[in-house]
C-alpha cells in the first residue's frame, strides 16, 4: 500500500511539473530570466533605434550621409558608420520614438537625453488607445526626479554613469505600440536611445504596463499624498518612486503608506508603518558617517533604494531633498476593481511628538491592469513641473 501511495505522490508530482512547464511556455519569449534562458522560442528580437527606427529585420544602419544626423562625423567613412546614432526633438516637439505592431513585448529602454528631464515627456499608448498608459517626465520614470545623476542598481530599472537611463520593465501589447518623447523645453534636445522587444505571442492573462506621476509643490495641512487613485480594471501595483522635497530640517519620514483596494473606503487594506520602513530602511535610513555624525546614507538594491540629493553646491535650498524607490515586485498588490494609494507627510517635533509637513513631493505609481484604463488627472503644466535649485 505504501508503494501505490509513493508512486501516486510520485506521479502527481510529474504532473506537476508537468504543468509549472506549460504555463512557463506559454511565457516563453515574454518573461526570461536565468531558470530558462536556455529553453528554445519562436520568439523574434527586435530592436528600434535611430539608426533602425522601424525595427525590421536586416533594416539596421541604413542611413546615408544625406540624412544622418553625424553625418559630418562619419563624413570619411558612410553608410553604415554610425552615421545616425541619435535623434534632435524641436523645442515644443513631441516625436515618435517607437510604433510597433503586436503581438509582442518591450523588454527593455535605453535612453540618454539631453536637457532638463522635467522637461520631457515619456509617453506610452497600447493597441490604438488614444490616452496613454504611461505619461510621466522621463527622469522620474527612471528613478531620478530630481534631474541629478544617482546610481540606481535595482532589478527593473538601471541607472548608469553619465546619463544612462534603462527600464527592464516587461511589457506586453498585443495589437499595437506607440511610443513617444515630448520636449517641452524652449531648446532643442538630442536623445541617443534603443527600444528592444520580442515579438511573441501573449497569453490571455497578460495585462498592460502603466505608470502615472503626480507632484504637488505643498502638500495640504493634515491631508495625505496621493501616490494613485482613479483606477478602474483588473491588475496588480508594482512599484513606487517619490522624489521628495521637505522644508523641515528635523526627520520627515513618519509617514504611512496605504492601501486601498477594491472599495475601502475609510481604512485601507494595507497600511505600512513609516515612510522608511516601507522603502526598506529603519531610523531614518541613518548610519555613522566617516566625520563620525549620523545621518542618511544612500542604498540601492533589487527591490528598494534611497539617496540624497546633493546639496553642497546649492547651500542656500529650503529644501532638502531625496529619492526613494520600491518595486513590488515579489509582492505584487493586487486587485479586482481598483485601487487608491497615499502617503503622509509626517515628521517629528520636540516633545516626541507627530508633525504634520507640507512638503513638496512627486511621484511614480506603476502597475499592470487590464485595458482600457480610466484617463489619467492632466499632467501638470511645465511651470509646476520644474525644479528651481
Amino acid at each position: 500500500m505504501m508503494k501505490v501511495k509513493t508512486i501516486i505522490l510520485v506521479i502527481l508530482a510529474f504532473e506537476g511539473l508537468a504543468i509549472k512547464a506549460n504555463a512557463q511556455q506559454k511565457f516563453n519569449g515574454l518573461h526570461t530570466n536565468l531558470n530558462n534562458l536556455y529553453r528554445l522560442s519562436n520568439a523574434k528580437t527586435r530592436s528600434i533605434s535611430p539608426e533602425n527606427p522601424t525595427g525590421k529585420k536586416g533594416h539596421g544602419g541604413m542611413a546615408t550621409l544625406k540624412n544622418g544626423t553625424a553625418a559630418h562625423a562619419a563624413r570619411d567613412l558612410g553608410q553604415g558608420w554610425k552615421v545616425n546614432p541619435y535623434i534632435n526633438i524641436k523645442a515644443g516637439q513631441t516625436d515618435t520614438l517607437a510604433s510597433m505592431d503586436g503581438p509582442g513585448a518591450i523588454k527593455q529602454i535605453w535612453m540618454t537625453p539631453t536637457g532638463k528631464w522635467r522637461d520631457e515627456i515619456l509617453r506610452i499608448y497600447w493597441d490604438g488607445e488614444k490616452k496613454p498608459s504611461v505619461e510621466v517626465p522621463v527622469g522620474d520614470f527612471f528613478a531620478v526626479g530630481w534631474h541629478e545623476y544617482h546610481q540606481i542598481s535595482s532589478l527593473p530599472v538601471d541607472v548608469n554613469p553619465k546619463s544612462g537611463l534603462n527600464s527592464y520593465w516587461v511589457m506586453p501589447f498585443r495589437k499595437h505600440c506607440t511610443v513617444t518623447l515630448e520636449n517641452r523645453s524652449n531648446k532643442p534636445m538630442r536623445l541617443y536611445y534603443q527600444i528592444n522587444y520580442s515579438l511573441t505571442k501573449v497569453p490571455k492573462d497578460a495585462a498592460y504596463f502603466h505608470a502615472q506621476f503626480r507632484r504637488v509643490k505643498h502638500v495640504p495641512y493634515k491631508k495625505p499624498y496621493t501616490i494613485l487613485d482613479g483606477v478602474k480594471g483588473n491588475g496588480m501595483y508594482v512599484g513606487t518612486y517619490l522624489a521628495w522635497g521637505t522644508r523641515h530640517h528635523g526627520w520627515w519620514g513618519e509617514g504611512e503608506v496605504k492601501f486601498y483596494i477594491d472599495g475601502d473606503k475609510k481604512f485601507p487594506t494595507i497600511n505600512y508603518t513609516g515612510t522608511e520602513d516601507y522603502f526598506h530602511g529603519s531610523y531614518g535610513f541613518s548610519t555613522t558617517h566617516k566625520n563620525g555624525k549620523n545621518g542618511p546614507t544612500d542604498f540601492s538594491s533589487p527591490y528598494a533604494g534611497f539617496y540624497v540629493v546633493n546639496n553642497r553646491n546649492f547651500p542656500k535650498r529650503i529644501v532638502n531633498r531625496f529619492g526613494m524607490y520600491r518595486w513590488h515586485i515579489s509582492d505584487p498588490i493586487r486587485f479586482k476593481h481598483n485601487i487608491k494609494v497615499t502617503i503622509q507627510d509626517l515628521g517629528w517635533q520636540k516633545g516626541g511628538k507627530y508633525l504634520p509637513l507640507q512638503g513638496d513631493i512627486s511621484s511614480v505609481a506603476y502597475w499592470y491592469q487590464t485595458l482600457p484604463h480610466a484617463p489619467f488627472p492632466k499632467l501638470p503644466p511645465k511651470k509646476t513641473l520644474e525644479i528651481h535649485h
